[in-house]
């Protein structure tokens, strides 16, 4: 049997985001599957798996808001912005008040630009960079406009020593290095900081708390339970509207026909030029498609057009 739809997995420490995929494929044998978006090997967390035709929609998943619990650890700076990096610097944090934490961290919300780190998967000339940090090389990098949300100090260890310990919430946008976030505020605070560990918490309406580590999907396997965890496509796409077009309409949509008004039987007031929208036929879910706003001599028409035909 394959499947179609998204499952919500718990990804553990000491696991490539592939190695996840690797043993999805081996549960759900003779199924596509890819993930959303790579977690660290150490980190762990929410790792949304798209199966079968779901596999089309990865890039709208990944454009979701997420959420993560790191732990910084102060006075201690890495080339990596993580514990695992070579220690670049290392100065005592025992001055380090819960106060003055709270107020440098309250600069790192909003819209921020953020230099990607050589252990990234930007690629640079074609090349990621952490196959070049690899190799011991070192690369002029662009910051990249990244969203962070909010940004809030939950807990402290340590605090009067040397190397404190602080435990953050972060609400972010897509693209958002935590590392680099954690690296930049320990400048800021001038003793340093890195990264600890890391767990994503949420991606879109993906939670950890409805999350499934490997060994239950196993379980589900064997006793043939795995569509009660499956996310449905549509369900999947729940933040985008629907379009609803005649049957005729959506024939032609699933052969990647553009979606003309005539074919049109609902959708949404306002749509704006560029909105992502799920196509629906009399049978459900078509296609996801973008708006396009078309002028001729005659006037301005909105039509769909197809980004990923999912039948």
């Amino acid at each position: 049997m394959t499947w179609s739809g998204v499952l919500n997995i718990l990804k553990p420490p000491g696991m490539t985001s592939h190695d996840v995929v690797a043993a999805v494929r081996r549960f759900l044998p003779g199924t596509r599957a890819g993930h959303t978006g790579t977690l660290d090997p150490w980190a762990a967390g929410v790792l949304p798996v798209c199966l079968g035709r779901a596999t089309r929609l990865a890039r709208f998943i990944t454009g979701e808001r997420k959420e993560y619990l790191a732990w910084a650890l102060l006075g201690q700076a890495t080339d990596s912005g993580d514990t695992f990096g070579h220690v670049l610097g290392r100065q005592a944090a025992d001055e380090v008040t819960r106060e003055a934490l709270t107020q440098v961290l309250a600069g790192f919300t909003g819209r921020l630009w953020q230099i990607p780190p050589m252990t990234s998967a930007v690629k640079k000339d074609g090349r990621p960079l952490y196959a070049l940090a690899h190799q011991g090389l070192s690369v002029d990098r662009e910051a990249r406009p990244v969203a962070v949300y909010s940004l809030r100090l939950l807990e402290t260890q340590g605090l009067g020593g040397p190397r404190p310990m602080a435990l953050l919430q972060v609400a972010c946008s897509k693209g958002t290095y935590i590392r680099t976030l954690v690296h930049d505020a320990g400048a800021a605070l001038g003793c340093g900081a890195c990264l600890a560990f890391l767990l994503r918490t949420a991606v879109g309406p993906y939670r950890l708390e409805k999350s499934l580590t490997l060994e239950e999907l196993g379980n589900r396997v064997q006793s043939d339970r795995v569509a009660g965890v499956m996310v449905s496509m549509d369900t999947a796409l729940a933040a985008f509207p629907v379009v609803n077009a005649s049957a005729g309409a959506a024939r032609a949509v699933a052969s990647g026909a553009v979606l003309y008004p005539p074919g049109v039987v609902a959708a949404p007031p306002g749509l704006a030029r560029g909105q992502v929208v799920r196509l629906h036929g009399p049978r459900g879910l078509v296609a996801v498609a973008e708006t396009v706003v078309e002028e001729s001599p005659a006037g301005a028409r909105t039509v769909f057009r197809p980004l990923a035909v999912l039948v």
